[in-house]
């Protein structure tokens, strides 16, 4: 899910989706208005699946998508291998999560943990 909103509105730390990506965005630069047009942005973010950097240039009066971005806890059920087995404590729904290297000390069967989901896609969000 994702929502419109102009680009003299986006905030740093916030999410924008750049090249169908859900980014955090982590710097904005405006610049005056010139004598031949309007004030220009430029947003440089940090994609929040892939980690890739990416930038948008644009009129601060133009409108960009921005996801939704929803942060849930789940219940490990299972582990096998590098996947893990999640019920969503809220509506009690089963998925599947690959887990990344960095997190495989972290993550045990039975124990909650929390996800991030945008634009479709799941995420661990495992804070140390």
């Amino acid at each position: 899910m994702k929502e419109q909103v102009e680009v003299k509105n986006l905030k740093e730390g916030k999410y924008v989706i750049i090249d169908d990506e859900a980014c955090i965005i982590k710097s904005i630069s405006k610049s005056k208005p010139g004598k031949h047009g309007a004030a220009k942005a430029r947003v440089e973010a940090i994609g929040l699946f892939d980690g890739q950097k990416r930038s948008f240039i644009g009129s601060v009066a133009n409108k960009i998508y921005v996801p939704i971005v929803e942060r849930k806890n789940a219940q490990v059920l299972s582990i096998t291998a590098d996947v893990a087995q999640l019920m969503d404590m809220a509506d009690f729904t089963t998925f599947e999560v690959t887990i990344p290297e960095e997190f495989k000390e972290k993550i045990k069967e039975g124990e909650e943990v929390s996800y991030i989901t945008a634009l479709g896609r799941i995420k661990f969000d495992i804070r140390t």
